[in-house]
């Protein structure tokens, strides 16, 4: 009987000093995970308003994207041309609809990364009279600027 005592004890014990996880996943709870999260879900949101200045908002001065491409700089995102693509490409889209499951958060000093899985639905008339879907698992970068987490890249 003691010794089922002390092993409840134990397990106690080592449940307690498990760091707490936001709820219905296995990222650590802490201020910054939430920062990073919430800078996601602004995204997510923007998407789904289509709203360019919205997301312009959250990217850093150095963000940038290679648009698939790493040897081809032509199809390059970066801070001072997304909007203007984005405010082409906003009006071609009905009905865009993003999930995002975050599945790991790490972070730095003054960066942190997210693997995130995403599914995206979209109308694209002038392409298709057919929904679009894509879904892809891609990894997230941002910096902190000043007291902001921004995306370098990852959209």
């Amino acid at each position: 009987m003691l010794y089922r005592f002390l092993a409840i004890c134990a397990l106690s014990l080592l449940a307690a000093c498990a760091p707490k996880r936001i709820p219905g996943t296995e990222i650590d709870d802490t201020s910054e995970t939430r920062a990073i999260l919430a800078v996601m879900e602004a995204y997510r949101s923007a998407i789904e308003a289509r709203d360019a200045h919205a997301i312009q908002a959250l990217v850093s001065k150095d963000f940038r994207e290679d648009g698939g491409t790493p040897s081809d700089p032509e199809d390059d995102l970066t801070a001072a041309n997304l909007g203007p693509y984005l405010e082409t490409l906003f009006p071609q889209l009905q009905s865009p609809k993003v999930e995002m499951e975050v599945r790991r958060v790490e972070v730095g000093k003054d960066i942190a990364k997210a693997i995130y899985y995403w599914k995206l639905s979209f109308r694209m008339p002038g392409l298709t009279s057919r929904p679009q879907k894509e879904a892809e698992l891609e990894q997230m970068v941002f910096r902190l600027e000043g007291n902001q987490w921004k995306i370098l890249t990852g959209i």
